[in-house]
């Protein structure tokens, strides 16, 4: 009974794979209308894919072709081929701007863009158009009920800038490349107002501008000592209760004590 069964499930697979070869290698635009529809509903995405490829041009312009290039979109989204998704989606918000679905097709041509966001330690081109894109939809649709979830990709996506514009500052820092350091701290605080890693960056400023200060040559200790305790100034107006107050407290004693031997040498 099992080696009938077999061979019942194998006939059923050969006769479904010839008709699906005799329909893609056919010429009826109609027949694979329906088998393209027919795959896509049973989740056969990539084989739904490769038939609609041969009959989205004869249908541009008809009534199916809204349907058929919405699921053609759909299709890559499913098989997670976001490069793709992304843009058939923009295609069909362009080609149909008055659709039912465009709404939905511009979120998910946001989102597309959002799940080809890489790692924070990688080049982040990619975060900042899904950004653009998300940002976009956002203002589109501003009382959509996909507006909640493309605010929270939002700021994910700002979280991971901030994580790797931190972590370059700090880098600079570990490497001792002070002045590097302190410009990419400024940057910080200056464009990530909200960020987790501000008091950080605060705090990585004071330290790169300390340690440049007493590294550098004579002439110019006196100066950047100065520059040091202002950035000192700036930390502990907003950190005062930090945890890392304790040491820049023996960061700025230090500083006090440098600059008093300077200017008092007797």
């Amino acid at each position: 009974m099992k080696n009938i069964f077999l061979i019942v499930i194998l006939a059923i697979s050969f006769a479904s794979c010839s008709e699906y070869q005799k329909v893609l290698s056919g010429d009826s635009t109609a027949k694979k209308y329906a088998m393209a529809d027919s795959l896509y509903t049973a989740g056969k995405y990539l084989k739904s894919v490769r038939v609609m490829e041969q009959i989205i041009p004869a249908y541009r312009g008809k009534p199916q072709g809204q349907k058929l290039m919405y699921l053609y979109a759909n299709a890559y989204y499913n098989l997670e081929d976001y490069i793709l998704a992304s843009y058939q989606f923009e295609r069909f918000t362009v080609s149909y701007p008055k659709s039912d679905s465009v709404e939905v097709a511009a979120f998910k041509s946001a989102r597309s863009y959002y799940k080809l966001s890489p790692s924070h330690s990688l080049d982040q081109q990619d975060t900042n158009t899904a950004l653009d894109k998300l940002q976009g939809f956002i203002n589109s649709y501003p009382e959509s009920d996909k507006r909640k979830e493309a605010n929270e990709m939002v700021k994910n996506l700002r979280e991971k800038l901030d994580k790797k514009a931190y972590e370059t500052a700090n880098q600079y820092l570990r490497i001792s490349d002070y002045k590097a350091a302190i410009n990419a701290f400024d940057n910080f605080v200056t464009n990530h107002p909200g960020s987790e890693f501000r008091k950080d960056a605060f705090y990585g400023r004071l330290i790169a501008s300390y340690e440049l200060a007493i590294n550098s040559l004579p002439r110019l200790v006196e100066e950047r000592l100065t520059t040091s305790a202002g950035h000192y100034n700036s930390f502990k107006k907003y950190y005062a209760d930090s945890e890392l107050n304790v040491e820049a407290e023996k960061i700025k004693e230090d500083i006090d004590k440098r600059l008093l031997k300077i200017q008092n040498p007797s």
